[in-house]
């Protein structure tokens, strides 16, 4: 009897050794937590998809074991402003983030994967270009169900586009709604926090978004406050109304009673360089008072957007088709020659911006004809065919059956510096992630969708001493995950889920250029995802565990 208790001791003791056993330790890197603070030698073991443990683990074991003298251990990094989507569908390896660290994309800047009408599932399907994919969802939630199933490997978490709600209930209309609409359109809002949006965004230079008024913004806002949620925003003018606009944001933020987010803190064109300290100033004025305004940033010269961003709002009114069927117009279009080489403070002319269409990048046609002028500037294609640089853009637009995508030169290296250095910016690639291979190999795309994040670790970081390693994690990881209220994530500590990234700060390196952008980075050694292995010594393992990553409003 004795020996029997003895042996069954034994036995639970082995089998509980067995349980606590680790699946994963990094042995002696060098942690950089997430926090800022000075980083520190140690081994991080980690057990189904949680850090269990930090510290010195010379007596554990663990089925899999890394060596990272020398290298950096930190938390994944959080892509913040991010369009995965629909290359996650084509390609869910999330290759040119991956390897780069990224293992949070943060989706949804003015638009979102729902919530969708007939008629809106409808257009989805017909504006595809190279990436076909069914529409089988209609709310965010099931859209963000629907990709996690389909399997990617990163996490990824959404805010729900206002423009996406507006569209749904008003189509694309330049007008308010009306009380009843609006009721509806907060319906929705609401419902897609609770389905674990992370919060409201726009994007105000765009159709149909840009038709929206300030109140109209605060009153979405309001819904994605009483979630918790953040507010977003692609402000209504990066340019000639970049202050204005400022304030714009502040008002909301403040009336809604809601954390903001800036996306992609810029000046745009070199008339307005100069108002990037001004604009520094009312934000941390506004800080100061108490709002809690914040900030994201890509770490480039140029901007990508589509055409569209070359043409006045009332154009785009009624969506795709009409803006071709006006641009036919002979009346029209002398009409737009006009208003886009005129300089004007009422809508955000991106052709003025870039100062030349010299500085106007084709990356992406749909059309298989037009695919030839990708790597091309405006002026170059305008002087093949003979027509200026502004008919050149509508006939683009027209044969394409796109917005066309295009690389803008706009901003200035000193006010990328300065912005780098503010402790209340994070970042973002405001690109889709990418394989230089199959599909993606029919366009080009902005270095910054295979390079951002090295970019800042190598470039800035290492090599020129802008901030510090510990700080650029710090705005890597736990500041966004804050700001979206993300439980658990964003930090290397004992109970948050296994996001590690392992790199080398001495040779971490973007390669991407503009005239070769489909180039990865290097410097990263191995990447965990929820504790699964998802690069191993610089490759691809080919894993799939990420997850759709819910707000804090989400009703379970």
């Amino acid at each position: 009897m004795r020996l029997t208790r003895l042996l069954t001791g034994v036995l639970f003791c082995s089998q509980l050794a067995a349980v606590a056993e680790p699946d994963v330790i990094i042995r002696g890197g060098t942690i950089y937590d997430g926090s800022g603070k000075p980083a520190f030698v140690a081994d991080v073991a980690m057990k189904g998809d949680r850090i269990v443990e930090i510290g010195d683990l010379k007596k554990a074991h663990a089925k899999t074991e890394i060596d990272a003298k020398g290298l950096a251990v930190a938390p994944g990094f959080i892509n913040m402003l991010s369009w995965a989507g629909m290359k996650l569908i084509h390609d869910g390896r999330s290759q040119s983030d991956i390897r780069q660290g990224v293992t949070l994309e943060v989706m949804g800047e003015g638009e979102s994967m729902g919530p969708l009408s007939k008629a809106m599932q409808k257009e989805l399907r017909k504006g595809q270009g190279d990436i076909k994919f069914p529409v089988e969802w209609k709310t965010l939630g099931e859209g963000c169900e629907w990709l996690e199933h389909h399997g990617v490997s990163c996490n990824f978490a959404s805010f729900v586009g206002a423009a996406t709600v507006r569209q749904h209930e008003l189509g694309e209309v330049d007008r308010a709604p009306t009380p009843a609409e609006l009721v509806r359109m907060k319906k929705l809002v609401a419902q897609a926090m609770e389905e674990g949006a992370v919060g409201v965004s726009s994007a105000l230079i765009y159709a149909p978004g840009v038709y929206a008024k300030t109140d109209e913004l605060i009153e979405l806002a309001r819904v994605a406050s009483k979630y918790d949620g953040l507010y977003a925003s692609h402000m209504r003018s990066e340019g000639n109304r970049f202050l204005e606009a400022i304030d714009e944001l502040i008002t909301i933020c403040r009336e809604a009673k809601l954390r903001s987010e800036i996306y992609h803190l810029k000046a745009a064109g070199q008339s307005n360089w100069p108002k990037l300290d001004d604009a520094i100033k009312k934000i941390e004025d506004a800080r100061a008072s108490g709002l809690k305004i914040s900030a994201d940033m890509y770490n480039y010269t140029a901007a990508a957007t589509g055409l569209d961003a070359i043409m006045p709002p009332w154009v785009h009114e009624g969506g795709f088709g009409k803006w071709v069927e006006r641009m036919k117009e002979p009346a029209t279009r002398a009409r737009l020659l006009k208003e886009i080489s005129t300089p004007s403070n009422e809508w955000e002319n991106f052709y003025l911006a870039a100062g030349s269409p010299e500085n106007i990048l084709f990356v992406g046609f749909k059309n298989e004809k037009l695919k030839p002028l990708t790597g091309k500037t405006l002026a170059q294609v305008a002087k093949m065919r003979g027509t200026s640089p502004i008919e050149t853009a509508m006939d683009l637009v027209i044969e394409d059956g796109s917005r066309v995508d295009a690389v803008y030169f706009l901003m200035s290296e000193e006010n990328v510096r300065k912005e780098l250095r503010l402790p209340w910016v994070s970042f973002c690639s405001d690109a889709g992630s990418y394989a230089p291979e199959g599909v993606f190999l029919k366009s080009s795309t902005h270095p910054r969708a295979y390079g951002n994040f090295a970019r800042l670790l190598g470039k800035y970081v290492r090599d020129e001493k802008i901030i510090p390693l510990e700080e650029a994690v710090r705005r890597l990881t736990s500041q966004p995950a804050e700001n979206l209220k993300l439980k658990d994530r964003g930090a290397l500590k004992d109970g948050y889920f296994a996001d590690v990234v392992v790199f080398d700060p001495a040779t971490i390196q973007d390669h991407a250029t503009f005239e070769k952008p489909q180039q990865y980075s290097t410097g990263v050694v191995h990447v965990f995802v929820n504790g699964k292995q998802v690069l191993k010594n610089g490759e691809h393992t080919g894993a799939k565990p990420g997850r759709f990553i819910r707000g804090p409003g989400w009703k379970k």
